[in-house]
């Protein structure tokens, strides 16, 4: 693997333009509507997300939104990783913006959840898996999407420490400050014991 040093200039910005198209595809919006379901931004929260997408009721597409917004995020990461690590937390950081900002929808995204465990598992399998099983362990136990996913982002960064390495570990501190920014509705419903369960839909 060529050292980073090696890196020419010009390989970060294809490296991030490149993550940011595909983190933009807006998969939870455009599946709903291939299934006839409607604009996604209409149900429930409005969010193009898999919790969301379970909102309409359809499971399958739910699960699939969510690998879908996961994997974009993990190939951004595996491909840049073919030319150096430090590519791939680049490309998985873009991907992460493109998905909460795509140019498409107005610059009005998801919050980034699924993308930014694809892309932990892309660079750092270990530090992946850890948020994952953090995650699960969370929804388990409290039955709420958005404060599994809180918790899992804000110890993504301690993992990192912990099994990965000092740009894993920006990476992680970077996608858990944007993730707890674009939850910050949730976070206020969390507080006043609002906050729907995992399969409800949002009050109205």
């Amino acid at each position: 693997m060529e050292p980073v040093a090696d890196l020419p200039i010009w390989s970060y910005t294809v490296a991030a333009i490149l993550g940011y198209l595909l983190g933009s595809i807006p998969f939870g919006l455009v599946l709903t509507k291939a299934a006839g379901l409607g604009d996604i931004r209409k149900i429930g929260s409005g969010n193009i997300g898999a919790t969301n997408v379970l909102r309409t009721g359809n499971k399958p597409l739910a699960l699939a939104t969510l690998l879908l917004d996961g994997g974009k995020g993990a190939i951004a990461a595996l491909i840049a990783a073919q030319y150096s690590p430090a590519l791939a937390v680049i490309a998985g950081g873009a991907a992460l913006l493109g998905h909460l900002f795509p140019v498409w929808l107005g610059f009005k995204g998801g919050k980034g959840v699924a993308t930014t465990l694809g892309t932990l598992l892309a660079v750092n399998w270990m530090v992946g898996v850890a948020a994952c099983l953090t995650w699960l362990a969370v929804a388990f136990g409290f039955r709420v999407s958005s404060l599994s996913a809180l918790v899992a982002v804000a110890l993504a960064p301690l993992y990192a420490y912990i099994l990965g390495t000092g740009p894993q570990v920006a990476f992680a501190a970077f996608a858990a400050a944007l993730v707890w920014i674009r939850h910050r509705e949730n976070i206020a419903r969390l507080l006043n014991g609002t906050e729907p369960r995992i399969g409800k839909k949002k009050p109205e």
